[in-house]
């Protein structure tokens, strides 16, 4: 009965000794990474917010993200093709096959967050512990057709994406589950 009862009490000092070492609910690197990667891992990054439809029309000189230049950036990488309409100053724009693969809103992969080299010292406003992170990433799972000239020079959330030192911040707040991000 004693070797009983002195393994019990043994297994349960060396439960308590390790639930410590691994709080989820401390402000860590390691916990922030963990809720920023659960997070960025089940939601990618797209070049646009909605879902376009095609056929996609642009003025000739719309020069903006999702205008002509963008445009052309995806068909330069094959996922469109462009047909001119001169007299009414329009570019046409239809999904190739690949371009049907690739979705209405074009996912280029998701951030992978590969260190937290700051954030502020955690606040609570109205019960709810918050904090700042700034965040290293990469993106993980790049398809080849983003990851060209045309397509970063267009897309600028690309070239910062893909970028050796690709940099950002987040908010994070405390729930009983863990850190999660706060913004979203």
């Amino acid at each position: 009965m004693k070797n009983r009862t002195r393994l019990a009490c043994t297994l349960l000092a060396l439960a308590i000794a390790l639930s410590g070492c691994s709080d989820f609910k401390k402000p860590t690197e390691k916990n922030f990474m963990n809720a920023l990667n659960e997070y960025y891992g089940a939601h990618d990054e797209c070049l646009f917010t909605n879902t376009l439809s095609f056929p996609y029309e642009t003025a000739r000189n719309d020069q903006s993200g999702p205008g002509t230049k963008g445009m052309d950036a995806l068909t330069a990488s094959d996922l469109m093709k462009r047909q001119e309409a001169k007299m009414i100053g329009v570019n046409r724009y239809i999904l190739t096959p690949a371009g049907v693969r690739a979705g209405g809103r074009f996912c280029y992969g998701h951030k992978e967050i590969t260190a937290v080299p700051s954030f502020t010292p955690p606040e609570t406003t109205n019960g709810i512990q918050t904090t700042t992170v700034t965040y290293n990433y990469r993106i993980g799972d790049l398809p080849v057709w983003a990851n060209t000239d045309q397509m970063k020079a267009a897309f600028p959330a690309i070239a910062k994406g893909t970028s050796p030192q690709a940099q950002d911040t987040a908010k994070l707040q405390l729930t009983i589950n863990g850190w999660v991000l706060a913004d979203k």
